[in-house]
């Protein structure tokens, strides 16, 4: 990041009675990455037993200021403390028993600068050794308790997708510093616990993001700081500030509905907890001696903190009647447009028997599921092969259920023959078109693309009220136009009335469309304007159509390629450690251009011996498609220019996509070479993601929209299509100029943070959030306001306006041409 574009940080550290993790922790944040002159520590010392030492071993550190208060304020209160005394644009909320990683700060920052909407930037949180996970999602339970989600799990590496959540944790929490003010900081009377909940929460209901960021990484130690106090008091504040929790932020209608079994619940979770006896004041159970009934009844402190804690809210409910009024005054977001962020709002949370059955009792009672219902059931749909060794419709499948399992159910289905899937959350099924129906039935959104809605015919019928997303990121009759060049006229003129039929089909069918890029926006904005789909409704409802049709590009994996192994250099017979290579990843197409590229590479291969080009895959994993004559062209032209195992080499097979970053890895550059037509013009070629992912300066011809972000962000150079010289030129720049080579790849780290699956896929994820018909397509829908007919006053009036016009324009020719028009019409039976 540049450095001027660098905020003023402050962290609050809150210390009670641990000067030790409070002193190494301080110590620790002089190694993170960022300029020491915007980065200020504010150290609280509740109860100011510590403030001794700690002024002693810290006082002296730049930028270290300390604060002390005589009593303990808790957890909030100390942090609002801090805050008071923090200088900086961004508070950085740090437990004192964590460890930040150098790139802690500077990462969250990106995503501040990156999404203006994020409020607040959740870090990642591991245990010490970095083994097991402490925060990497946020849930929220109906009645109030917030929880952090796969807590102790090892950190497998699959919680590394940034996501929005409810809240952050505490321990490691970014917040925009004026944001935080405005919303009057941590609520101090929690003391401890769900004040972070509540927080994020606050934040989420006036329309701000709170956003998980794995880069942004803290280690946390975990020394209690209740190991000293009984854990009855714990419970108590949990159960307390639960029920204060939900009281604030839910609307009226859902706390009607949550407050009374919440209520409930507490004093379940009591006696379960406590094993206490719940009908021994049943007055068949009363003992013979009067005296021995009067007597006192024993409780657990484990029960006792749950009566208690309902006893204090109440106490609490005046104070948090105000805030509750400020909050639902506030709110820009509904409850439901947050149930996604509560991940598992109906969970019980506490697997204790007695307790789950009134759990259930209570759920079905008092109708809580109807607040917030079951998770949203989304159907992935494509007609690609679902293997180890997907090609792009089906890769773009995968990441599009992959990304939305973190939220709903989600089926992903292939009417492919081929599927044989890697392990995935979600659920992956090859039907035959006899099971589609049903699975339509199961679902409330449909994400398609491909032929898929010819298949699934009862989604074009008119009275079909299903969500459908149609995926049109591939102009399927624009690639026909290339691919057919070899067939008989009458096949091609068929084939792509076909095809431009099925497009049709779904422009006027779906309820939001995803295309890849702004070129393909405006290319499919013409086609449903003249499908009549750009009607007043939709255009009132939305005059930028953004809810109509959505930019999604291809993506990418936020986390970096990890090499499993070699794969080129040294692995294939001809390429060795020290030679350049060119990869063309994917496969082969008629509307590629590999032969000037072959002719560049012999040009070349006379500067430079060592340059070697590599053809990633030239048998594509779909048996439903066909080899292509151009695929033949290149290897025999590669053979005549005596270039085959010399200096251009084929993959004869197709590699596994979980195992495509050895070969990317294994490379110098990234090259895609294509005709100057159409199909250019509108593509969106998703190898040159991959050449973003591993970090390869690109070598590109003109015409595409990568060539122009190639162009405009310098990540490589582009040259003119069929142009061999300079495509040679090219090469050898991006290969053998070392200083050139290093500055694509630095830029090259910034610009694909923009592709990442998460990112590239938010249109989708946020219409799912809350998936609503088109606005044209709504049933029933009509103008409200009509046209009213000219009275004869008004006709006569607008009739001498038009001889004024006309008189003026031609004079008494043109009025005489105009009069005749108009008797003609008259004639015809118009008005």
């Amino acid at each position: 990041m540049d450095r001027a574009s660098l905020p003023a940080v402050s962290v609050v550290v809150v210390n009670y009675r641990g000067a030790e993790d409070t002193i190494t922790c301080v110590r620790g944040l002089a190694e993170v990455d960022y300029p020491a002159e915007l980065l200020q520590v504010v150290v609280v010392d509740n109860e100011a037993h510590d403030t001794a030492r700690l002024k002693r071993e810290l006082g002296g550190q730049p930028g270290v200021k300390i604060v002390t208060d005589d009593r303990n304020l808790g957890f909030a209160g100390g942090c609002n403390l801090g805050v008071e005394h923090a200088t900086g644009d961004v508070l950085a909320f740090l437990n004192n028993d964590a460890r930040a990683d150098r790139a802690w700060i500077k990462t969250a920052i990106r995503v501040f600068h990156a999404e203006p909407a994020v409020g607040a930037v959740a870090s990642k949180v591991l245990d010490w050794d970095g083994e097991k996970i402490d925060f990497v999602d946020a849930g929220l339970t109906w009645f109030g308790m917030g929880y952090k989600r796969h807590v102790g799990k090892t950190d497998d590496g699959s919680h590394d997708a940034p996501r929005d959540v409810l809240f952050g944790t505490g321990s490691a929490l970014f917040v925009r510093a004026a944001l935080y003010r405005e919303l009057g900081g941590f609520d101090e009377r929690f003391f401890m616990f769900y004040e972070d909940v509540d927080l994020g929460w606050r934040m989420n209901l006036r329309g701000w993001r709170v956003r998980y960021e794995p880069a942004s990484l803290t280690f946390h130690r975990h020394h209690a700081s209740m190991s000293s106090i009984d854990h009855s008091r714990e419970l108590y504040l949990l159960e307390r500030n639960a029920l204060a929790t939900l009281y604030k932020n839910f609307s009226d209608e859902t706390l009607a509905r949550v407050l009374p079994a919440a209520l409930a619940l507490v004093v379940r979770r009591a006696t379960a907890r406590g094993e206490i006896d719940a009908k021994q004041l049943e007055i068949t159970r009363r003992p013979a001696d009067p005296a021995d009934d009067r007597g006192p009844a024993e409780i657990p402190r484990s029960s006792l903190a749950g009566f208690l804690a309902i006893d204090q809210f109440v106490e609490m409910m005046p104070a948090l009647a105000e805030s509750r009024r400020v909050e639902q005054a506030s709110r820009r977001m509904s409850d439901v447009d947050l149930v996604p962020l509560m991940r598992k709002a109906l969970e019980p949370a506490y697997d204790i028997p007695r307790y789950l059955v009134a759990h259930d009792i209570l759920v079905e009672a008092l109708g809580v599921g109807e607040v917030f219902g079951r998770p949203r059931k989304v159907l992935v749909i494509t007609g690609d092969a679902i293997s180890e060794r997907m090609a792009g419709p089906a890769i773009r499948a995968w990441h599009m259920a992959d990304v939305l399992s973190g939220e709903h159910e989600v089926r992903l289905i292939t009417t492919n023959p081929l599927c044989d899937p890697p392990d995935a959350p979600f659920t992956i099924e090859g039907v035959k078109l006899k099971q589609l129906p049903e699975n339509v039935r199961w679902a409330d959104v449909i994400v398609l693309q491909g032929h898929a809605l010819e298949m699934a015919a009862e989604l074009k019928q008119p009275g079909s009220t299903k969500i459908v997303v149609c995926d049109i990121y591939d102009p399927m009759h624009l690639e026909l136009l290339e691919q057919g060049k070899d067939d008989s006229d009458e096949k091609r003129a068929a084939d792509l009335k076909s095809v431009t039929r099925v497009l049709t089909n779904q422009l006027e069918r779906g309820d939001f469309f995803l295309c890849a890029s702004e070129r393909q926006r405006h290319f499919w904005l013409g086609h449903l304007a003249a499908l009549g789909r750009l009607t007043p409704t939709l255009y009132d409802n939305d005059p930028t159509t953004q809810s109509l049709l959505g930019i999604v590009p291809f993506g990418l994996s936020g986390k970096p390629p990890q090499r499993t192994g070699p794969a080129i250099k040294g692995v294939v017979p001809g390429v060795t450690d020290e030679d350049k290579v060119v990869i063309w990843a994917g496969g082969v197409y008629s509307w590629f251009d590999p032969l000037s590229l072959l002719r560049a590479m012999d040009r070349l291969r006379r500067r430079q011996p060592s340059a070697k080009l590599y053809f990633l895959g030239m048998k594509h994993p779909n048996p439903e498609v066909p080899d292509m004559d151009i695929a033949g062209r290149t290897r025999s032209l590669s053979a005549s220019l005596g270039l085959t195992g010399e200096n251009v080499f084929f993959n004869d097979g197709w590699v596994p996509y979980t195992e495509r970053q050895n070969w990317l890895l294994d490379a110098n550059c990234g090259v895609t070479t294509h005709y100057e037509h159409v199909e250019t013009t509108f593509a969106f070629r998703t190898r040159v993601l991959d050449y973003l992912w591993a970090g390869l300066p690109i070598v590109t011809t003109s015409g595409d929209s990568f060539a122009d972000l190639v162009q405009r962000e310098g990540l490589g150079v582009v040259v003119p299509p069929e142009d061999p010289e300079a495509l040679a030129d090219a090469l050898e720049k991006v290969l053998y100029d070392e200083e050139f080579a290093a500055g694509c790849r630095e830029r090259i780290a910034v610009v694909r943070e923009r592709f990442t699956w998460e990112t590239a896929l938010a249109p989708l994820v946020e219409f799912c959030r809350n998936p609503r018909p088109a606005a044209d397509r709504l049933s029933g829908s009509a103008p409200m306001v009509r046209t009213p007919g000219l009275s004869t006053a008004e006709k006569v009036k607008r009739d001498l306006r038009l001889v004024r016009e006309y008189l003026d324009a031609g004079g008494p020719t043109e009025l005489a041409k105009r009069a005749t028009g108009r008797l003609r019409k008259i004639a015809r039976g118009g008005r």
